[in-house]
């Protein structure tokens, strides 16, 4: 079905691999356009309940397809090309599901936005995740200058964009960046028990969570508190918000629908 993408469905866990090996699974224009298509599907399916992203135990994106880039382009062409990316990882990020990626090898430029778009991140102890943009003269234009220091802090954002060196899995778990590193034969196994955890969890309210703190990064407090308490309304009435009431009164494990 998907020529640049391994897909398959485990329950209520979907997970994406990257598959093009060959190119260090370089984020080509077929790849890109494979990748919308499947996240536009998974938003609208509510079987689905969490999302990995992964690339392999060997690499998990290099990022761009270069060889695609070709000669000097002008700034509208270019201004388009960084957009096409954006709109990309913006689909990640606002995915109803929570979006694991699970990264082992390197993740750099485009792949390391990849990873960043996500809600979690998951490595191998072989990771290296990185902006190295700024050493051909550029700099990270897939939302990398703002989604890594929202992550990180402004001070670690610019030490890795502006010199550009990749980072280790255990600098990027101190910095914050990724929230556990496992052995490289475990990573993944890791990846699918945390996919498995959240799709336990009542769908609805996960995904009005998610979507409250990604809406806060961009609104003042008395906005958010009160889009917060809208969409608390919103849900009250659902199914699961009752059983789980009752499972805590009851003392027993609750029996979430996902309505």
């Amino acid at each position: 079905m998907y020529q640049t993408l391994k897909y398959r469905e485990d329950g209520a866990v979907a997970t994406i691999q990257l598959n093009r090996p060959e190119k260090k699974n370089s984020l080509n224009g077929a790849m890109r356009e494979e990748l919308s298509h499947l996240l536009d599907e998974l938003a609208s399916k509510a079987v689905i309940r969490a999302v990995i992203v992964t690339g392999g135990d060997e690499v998990f994106c290099a990022g761009a397809d270069i060889g695609e880039m070709g000669g000097p382009a002008n700034a509208e062409a270019s201004y388009h090309h960084a957009r096409e990316f954006q709109i990309l990882f913006d689909k990640v990020e606002s995915l109803p599901q929570p979006v694991i990626a699970a990264v082992s090898g390197y993740a750099l430029g485009g792949g390391c936005e990849l990873a960043l778009a996500a809600d979690f991140r998951l490595a191998s102890e072989s990771a290296k995740l990185g902006l190295p943009e700024i050493k051909i003269g550029a700099f990270p234009g897939g939302g990398g200058t703002q989604r890594l220091a929202r992550l990180v802090g402004i001070a670690k954002a610019k030490e890795m964009i502006l010199l550009g060196d990749p980072i280790g899995a255990q600098e990027a778990l101190a910095a914050g960046l990724v929230m556990q590193v496992a052995a490289k034969e475990k990573y993944s196994d890791e990846a699918q028990a945390l996919a498995r955890k959240l799709a336990e969890l009542p769908r609805l309210a996960l995904q009005a969570s998610k979507m409250l703190i990604n809406r806060s990064q961009n609104i003042d407090l008395a906005t958010g508190l009160e889009f917060e308490a809208r969409t608390f309304g919103a849900i009250a009435h659902t199914h699961d918000l009752a059983e789980g009431t009752r499972a805590f009164l009851e003392k027993r494990k609750a029996n979430f629908t996902g309505t």
